[in-house]
């Protein structure tokens, strides 16, 4: 099992309660965070202090002198995390929340000492050369799941016709989901090692809540309530895997037309607003409207290029194009 030491950059990944429990969610699938750190924090986060208190985070404040203010954080993450990799030989792995290219000698350095290094970050602040010296990379966009009007909608009206149990057991099965897919390397969990990660990301998880003796019975209750996990005792082994997906062809799958379009790209960018994000690449808002659209093609709703949708969208006042200092396109959400 992995042992993390967690570095945030506060500003990098916009101190959303919400996005930090993101980003723990996905470390703690993947081992246990036996160090964390947040950078850069002042009075104005002081909606995080529940979340990092129960995490045991160590706060880094944020001292405000001199025109290079932003670099005595980083200055100081990267003393600390090379603190750490020296010192204490029980962490093997790093979390770096944060996508500027200065900490690409940190992550080499990370690297050479065989440590691995997971590295974290809104894609308008994502580096390229940040984003490949790192063993694995992930968007702060990609993690909250994937977010249209369309299913919000049909989410709430379905969250007013069920009971709490229900939901309880819903949010459950869907934890369990995403601990699944992360797995995905593998033909499946045992369930020893699925509780054991339910228990990292919900403490004080308990079976019998749920009405159930033990955590096998729990689980055949959410295989024949939702469907989506499939559980299988072999030689007194339970193992847990995802059902396969099964392509409905009852009805047709949502198209974008250039009457619709503008519409099902505004739901998408209100969305990211929610989340706390006020630009995005591209490339991530394409992955989306894909995920709901997946024929979508910009041909279709009149055009040659992505880009040149973006520039309609500018034109329209939903958003501002701008390019970084890579020469990379990066949208702004208005």
């Amino acid at each position: 099992m992995a042992k993390y030491a967690v570095f945030v950059d506060l500003e990098n990944c916009g101190a959303k309660v919400a996005t930090l429990n993101s980003i723990l969610e996905k470390v703690k699938i993947r081992g246990d965070i036996l160090l964390g750190r947040v950078y850069g924090y002042t009075d104005r986060f002081s909606d995080l202090k529940e979340i990092l208190l129960s995490n045991t985070f160590q706060v880094v404040p944020s001292i405000r002198y001199g025109i290079a203010q932003k670099n005595n954080a980083d200055i100081q993450l990267v003393v600390d995390a090379l603190e750490v990799a020296y010192t204490n030989p029980l962490i093997d792995s790093f979390c770096i929340v944060s996508g500027d290219s200065d900490y690409m000698p940190l992550v080499g350095r990370l690297k050479a000492m065989g440590k691995f290094v997971l590295g974290i970050s809104r894609s308008e602040a994502a580096s390229n050369i940040f984003i490949n010296a790192c063993n694995e990379f992930q968007f702060l966009e990609s993690m909250g799941g994937r977010t249209s009007a369309k299913t919000t909608g049909t989410r709430k009206q379905k969250q007013g016709q069920v009971s709490d149990e229900m939901m309880d057991l819903a949010e459950l099965n869907k934890l369990m989901m995403n601990i699944c897919e992360e797995q995905s390397d593998t033909d499946g969990m045992y369930a020893a090692e699925l509780k054991n990660i339910l228990m990292r990301l919900r403490p004080d998880f308990n079976e019998k809540s749920y009405g159930c003796p033990t955590f096998f019975k729990l689980l055949t209750k959410l295989q024949s309530k939702f469907g989506d996990l499939h559980v299988k005792n072999d030689n007194f082994n339970v193992m847990v895997t995802l059902t396969p997906k099964v392509e409905d062809t009852s009805e047709e799958e949502p198209q974008l037309t250039r009457d619709n379009w503008r519409e099902a790209f505004k739901a998408q960018l209100d969305a990211y607003k929610e989340g706390g994000f006020d630009r995005i690449n591209p490339s991530i808002l394409k992955a989306d409207i894909l995920t709901t659209y997946p024929d979508f093609n910009e041909r279709t709703i009149g055009f040659k290029r992505f880009s040149e949708v973006m520039k309609q969208l500018e034109r329209e006042h939903m958003v501002e194009v701008e390019m970084d200092e890579q020469k990379t396109m990066l949208i702004k959400l208005l």
